[in-house]
């Protein structure tokens, strides 16, 4: 078996006005310290039961979820071997503002993968002018992206959706001057392989259209950041049967839509079958509807919710390994 808890902060100036707020600049705006407490808990639960349990566990204390991605690192350095075997299943709960003490679960996909886009049209700088003796590449980026928008739209099934959100621009420095190059950062979700895989084939179609057509050159990178986190329908069936034998049905309820953030569990996924898992735990005294949501440097989680997390991972493991 293998639990998943992650550690790390967010360059984010905390402002709850907690007695216990971060003064550093940093704060735990995804509630990972819980993640650990609770891993930290799990692992005493089960090693006082040690001699009952009927395979190993894997206890995965991971760094850098929020980047540069700490889980596939420690994967490429043989965690998956730690315990002699390869684990049968991978579990990992992760803490969201909402009704104190619910769990939430997905069927099959869970999160959505995160991609980095970068499209550069190369042209030959000149005189502001004097365009025509230029070869500008500022209007073929400025038609790309109003172009790769509208793509989106027209590429892409609605039920199989991209979130694109164009988040950098670039070109000259002085206003004079027509530029060498002009490039486009963004960010894309995707909630499939398939169409992780697609998105930069169909981008270099419209960029290298639109760059001929003005005369320029296109060049782009695509990157995938995370892949899309996508939970095993067998195990989401055994985590869902599990938690609500544990705590009561009413506390386990599944999300009829992935969410369009990303989780670099998604690495382990690929590799091992397993459930992805949130546990709401909003303070008493805050709205759940109104709750400022994670990384918000307003946030606010209740760490009551940390015996019954360990309880939930502990008992996840245990029954598990007994399966199987």
């Amino acid at each position: 078996m293998l639990l998943r808890g992650d550690m790390d902060g967010l360059p984010v100036a905390e402002q709850t006005g907690l007695e216990y707020a971060s003064e550093n600049g940093n704060m735990h705006a995804c509630g990972h310290d819980l993640h650990t407490a609770g891993l930290v808990g799990a692992a005493k639960l089960l090693s006082a039961r040690r001699d009952e349990l009927q395979g190993n566990v894997i206890f995965m204390f991971q760094p850098g979820e929020e980047g540069p991605g700490g889980a596939k690192p420690m994967l490429d350095e043989g965690l998956l071997e730690a315990a002699g075997e390869k684990p049968v299943a991978a579990y990992a709960i992760h803490v969201a503002p909402g009704v104190p003490g619910v769990f939430n679960y997905w069927t099959t996909t869970a999160m959505a993968g995160a991609n980095k886009l970068s499209v550069t049209f190369h042209g030959k700088g000149g005189h502001g002018s004097q365009p025509h003796t230029a070869q500008d590449p500022v209007p073929a980026l400025l038609e790309f992206g109003t172009a790769l928008q509208v793509m989106v739209t027209r590429r892409f099934n609605v039920f199989d959706p991209v979130v694109l959100s164009i988040s950098q621009l670039s070109a000259g420095n002085a206003v004079n001057v027509i530029p060498d190059s002009a490039r486009l950062g963004a960010s894309v979700r995707t909630l499939s392989r398939e169409t992780t895989e697609a998105f930069p084939v169909a981008v270099k179609q419209l960029a290298d259209g639109i760059a001929a057509a003005h005369g320029v050159r296109a060049h782009v990178d695509w990157e995938v950041l995370y892949p899309v986190t996508i939970n095993d329908q067998d195990e989401a069936a055994f985590t869902a049967e599990t938690l609500s034998a544990t705590f009561g049905e009413s506390r386990v309820v599944e999300y009829a839509n992935p969410l369009m953030g990303s989780e670099d569990f998604s690495f382990v996924l690929e590799n091992v079958p397993g459930c992805f898992v949130f546990l709401q735990c909003s303070p008493p005294d805050v709205d759940p509807e109104t709750a400022d949501w994670n990384h918000s440097p307003n946030v606010l989680f209740d760490d009551a919710v940390l015996g019954d997390q360990a309880a939930a991972l502990a008992q996840l493991a245990f029954d598990r390994l007994a399966s199987h």
